[in-house]
């Protein structure tokens, strides 16, 4: 039996298995891949990726030091977890089943796509799904974002604030009665297209243009430097979401330690209701969830 298993290789795993293994802890990561979305970089005309400061450096040195302890990895998908009395049973896809005393969950989320023609073609290349990282990389440049529900006006507002043109796309009201939608709106550099839909992304070697439809049939192409889509997030939870809480966004609820509300059961990363996606931030939940998880083990006299 494993002291921790981790599942989830993204930056919230990597971290949680590196601080596991060198608080001597018997622990095993349990992953199809090492690196997650952390794997993918944001490309960004003109501007050199050394003048960047971004998570993903530390994330592959990371990963280099699973993929060097290779006793400590198994790179297979997790088909079932549960907790059987004072321990947790993992299943993998070959069928193998590995015990542990406890476990850190930190499978991530994926963002929700934009489905028009174009919009994967460009991904990365002026297509991107986290307005938090790379908003503060376009002062005095157009872009559109596309959403209208929290997370879409929060990067919005960071947008209107440096942004030369900002085309908000609002496929539904979401929330644009908050005060913060109601800021948006009022601000001179924030045009809104409301009711009206994303239909193709078009460019060269960078998206360039984004057509968007209004419900009564008019098209608009608009110029922009970069697009922002904020349609939400899709957390990995299938494993646990009947017997674990979540939040009515589906992610798993954790406290200030990373505990959920099964004894044992860590969350980390994307997967859990944390304020913001971003691999800085899953790197800091790793971290705290592989030193929660120690003192959870050093005081728990029943598992």
């Amino acid at each position: 039996m494993y002291d921790l298993i981790i599942i989830g290789g993204g930056p919230a795993g990597l971290t949680a298995a590196v601080y596991a293994i060198r608080k001597r802890l018997n622990c095993l990561l349990v992953s199809p891949d090492l690196g997650g979305k952390a794997n993918a970089h944001w490309i960004i005309e003109g501007v050199d990726t050394f003048n960047v400061i971004n998570g993903a450096d530390i994330v592959r040195r990371f990963r280099n030091e699973i993929e060097y302890l290779d006793f400590a990895r198994i790179l297979e998908k997790v088909t079932k977890l549960e907790k059987v009395e004072n321990r947790f049973v993992v299943t993998v896809a070959s069928g193998k089943q590995l015990e542990a005393r406890a476990v850190i969950f930190a499978t991530g989320a994926d963002a929700v796509r934009l489905k028009v023609p174009g919009a994967d073609r460009y991904f990365l290349r002026g297509v991107g799904y986290s307005t938090v990282s790379y908003a503060p990389l376009y002062i005095d440049k157009a872009v559109a974002l596309v959403g209208a529900d929290v997370m879409a006006l929060r990067g919005a507002a960071e947008l209107a604030q440096i942004a030369k043109q900002l085309y908000l796309v609002a496929p539904t009201r979401g929330e644009l009665d908050t005060y913060l939608g109601r800021k948006l709106q009022a601000a001179p550099n924030v045009t809104l297209f409301e009711g009206w839909q994303p239909v193709g992304v078009e460019g060269d070697t960078f998206a360039r243009k984004l057509t968007v439809k209004s419900p009564a049939g008019e098209e608009r192409t608009l110029d922009v430097d970069a697009i922002f889509v904020e349609l939400g997030l899709k957390p990995h939870t299938a494993l646990v979401a009947d017997w674990v809480q979540v939040d009515e966004e589906g992610r798993i609820v954790v406290n200030c330690s990373g505990e959920t509300s099964v004894p044992g059961l860590f969350a980390a990363g994307d997967v859990a209701n944390q304020p913001a996606e971003q691999v800085l931030i899953a790197i800091g939940d790793g971290a705290k969830a592989a030193l929660n998880a120690y003192e959870y083990l050093l005081k728990c006299e029943e598992c």
